[in-house]
């Protein structure tokens, strides 16, 4: 049995509809279900987390990041959780391997999100519990995302407009994976996994520049850059062990813009 704790969030909902169609035994709780402490849970996928508006809910950020996830693991019974976390903590870093040494800076309100993914981090790995596994997850593009100010949904929903203006370079650059590579890979890694820390990214990245030529190609689009737009480039991500251990051969993350433009087009 799997236990999906964030189901009503985007990565969670879509393992959820992924897991389910697949006819797996799935047990998807409210975050302050009680039964999360009364019953075997079997293997968790902890999926509770905060994205885009952490800065504004520091408080929250922390519960859903920390302090739920320390209850989980101190009062639940199972055989295994996989915490999902984040490749953003490789900001700043020459290495991303999931054995890098890594550094925040606690006065930069932008690695308030880094600090509490990776607390969380640290206390699975030193809970007591011999199965406890960390997925940091890359930038996910798929229907369904719940947080309209996502990157990749944004210019979506510029280009279904017919201008789309961008605010940094057109060679800025960071890893995207696609949904479905989520979906399947991530319940793969909870059951399975003989490591304890996993980049899932596609290890390869994408530019501005790649998702909007693809945009015009697709839409139509004009498309504009604003003048002097910073060029900001993320490192590569390393999926060594996971292409190692699994096979992984990722789709495109390009690949899912039909889907997005047909979602956002039944919206509108």
């Amino acid at each position: 049995m799997v236990t999906i704790l964030g189901s009503s969030g985007f990565i969670g909902s879509s393992l959820l509809a992924s897991m389910t169609h697949a006819g797996e035994d799935v047990f998807a709780p409210a975050r302050n279900d009680p039964a999360i402490f009364k019953r075997a849970l079997g293997h968790v996928i902890y999926s509770i987390g905060l994205t885009a508006d952490f800065r504004q809910r520091p408080f929250d950020t922390v519960k859903a990041h920390v302090s739920v996830l320390a209850d989980v693991l101190e009062h639940s019974s199972f055989d295994s959780l996989t915490y999902l976390s984040s490749t953003r903590v490789y900001t700043g870093s020459q290495s991303t391997s999931p054995r890098q040494a890594l550094s925040v800076e606690p006065a930069n309100p932008s690695h308030l999100y880094n600090l509490t993914k990776l607390t969380g981090e640290s206390i699975c790995l030193h809970c007591g519990h011999p199965a406890t596994r960390i997925v940091r997850l890359s930038n996910v593009v798929g229907v369904g995302n719940a947080d309209s100010n996502n990157f990749i949904d944004s210019l979506v929903h510029e280009a279904l407009q017919g201008h789309l203006t961008v605010h940094s370079a057109p060679d800025s650059s960071k890893d995207y994976i696609h949904l479905k590579d989520v979906t399947e890979y991530l319940p793969r890694i909870a059951m399975q996994g003989r490591f304890q820390i996993y980049n899932l990214a596609s290890g390869t990245n994408l530019t501005n520049e790649d998702w909007t030529k693809r945009l015009h190609t697709l839409l139509g689009c004009a498309v504009e850059y604003q003048p002097d737009a910073a060029s900001i480039t993320f490192p590569m991500i390393s999926t060594s062990d996971l292409c190692e251990e699994f096979s992984f051969s990722p789709r495109s993350a390009l690949d899912a813009l039909p889907s997005l433009i047909q979602y956002q087009q039944n919206k509108i």
